[in-house]
């Protein structure tokens, strides 16, 4: 017997299709599978409060602007996330990245 397709499956493969049409990769889940979103979610809640609700921007140029200095300046650089032992990303990745060996090390 044959399940019915549920309405939320139905939705994210119609929104998968659409992402494809437009040349762009979709999250690495399967339909229906919410699990890989999850850390997203966060970021985009984070990102909600933290900078969309505190302010009205005149132009998608200025608003743009500031997302990429929020990511890239502030929350990669400066936020300490609880699931990085409270460290940055940056300080995060510095601390348990092997560096490479050099000549005459």
């Amino acid at each position: 017997m044959r399940r019915p397709v549920e309405y939320g499956q139905f939705t994210s493969w119609v929104f998968t299709q659409k992402i494809r049409s437009a040349g762009l990769l979709p999250s690495f889940g399967t339909v229906g599978d919410g699990l890989d979103n999850a850390m997203m979610e966060s970021f985009w809640s984070s990102m909600q409060i933290e900078l969309l609700n505190r302010k009205k921007w005149r132009t998608r140029v200025e608003l743009a602007n500031a997302i990429f200095e929020y990511i890239e300046v502030f929350y990669n650089r400066r936020r300490r996330h609880s699931g990085l032992a409270y460290a940055t990303p940056h300080d995060y990745d510095l601390a348990h990245t092997i560096q490479p060996l050099t000549a005459g090390s």
